[in-house]
């Protein structure tokens, strides 16, 4: 650990650097926090780096990541550890849509977002978790998503990434209790960003500002789950009693 390393200083690690959500996490925990965007390309974070700079980190930091290099999550991790101290808080704010139409005749690409949103969130999560188990404290939030909660034919494969997640983190929720850890899921419904630009919203979407907020105030209080907007909760339960002729026309 360098000389300017303090295992008291907030450490905040934005795994995903470059999201727009996960971004405006990093300038809501930003203020007195040493702030870290973690992204592949990481010396092109400029704007994300001004951003949570001008909401008063007291330092903003990049590294190196590459999120589908599973073997390579723990020496990040300790990279992280030696160069600025302990974890407090990890955000794993990567992830990708994939492309539905794609996946079904290109199963390389049906995998690779399964990679991506679930094995490669499973192998960060468990590294984390054993990190901050060993430190004693720390604070994880990882993103669920309604397209988890029952597949949907327009988008199974990135909905199946996300039920398999959601079921790893609740199992890793249960696994923590007890201890200083606190794992917060995030299971939003539609949000407008870069993303999901070329795509119709969905009823009662969100912006990335919108998640960001409600998973700060989630974690401030403690809690284990948020669903954002709080109306897609119910949603979730009404979805498990549609036919199933009918849900397969439903869309993304």
């Amino acid at each position: 650990m360098n000389d300017t390393a303090d295992t008291n200083r907030r450490v905040v690690v934005i795994f995903g650097g470059r999201s727009e959500i996960g971004v405006e996490i990093a300038v809501r925990l930003a203020p007195g926090a040493v702030v870290v965007l973690a992204a592949r390309r990481a010396g092109q974070l400029a704007e994300q780096v001004a951003a949570v700079r001008a909401a008063g980190a007291a330092e903003v930091h990049t590294h190196e990541f590459d999120a589908d290099d599973v073997a390579g999550h723990a020496h990040v991790v300790e990279a992280l550890e030696a160069e600025h101290g302990p974890i407090d808080t990890a955000v794993l704010a990567f992830g990708v849509l994939g492309d539905q139409a794609r996946a079904e005749a290109d199963p390389a690409h049906a995998v690779a977002v399964v990679h991506t949103d679930y094995v490669a969130q499973v192998g960060l999560l468990t590294v984390l978790a054993e990190r901050m188990r060993a430190t004693g404290r720390g604070r994880l939030v990882v993103f669920s998503s309604i397209a988890g909660a029952r597949a949907r034919r327009a988008n199974y494969v990135y909905g199946s990434a996300k039920a398999g997640l959601d079921a790893f983190a609740s199992g890793l929720t249960d696994a923590l209790h007890g201890t200083s850890v606190q794992l917060l899921i995030v299971r939003p419904g539609f949000v407008i960003g870069r993303m999901t630009q070329s795509m119709e919203p969905a009823p009662f979407p969100s912006t990335p500002a919108q998640v960001a907020e409600a998973t700060v105030k989630a974690l401030a209080r403690g809690k284990r789950a948020v669903w954002v907007p709080w109306v897609i909760r119910p949603m979730i339960f009404v979805t498990r009693f549609v036919p199933r002729p009918i849900w397969r026309k439903m869309p993304r």
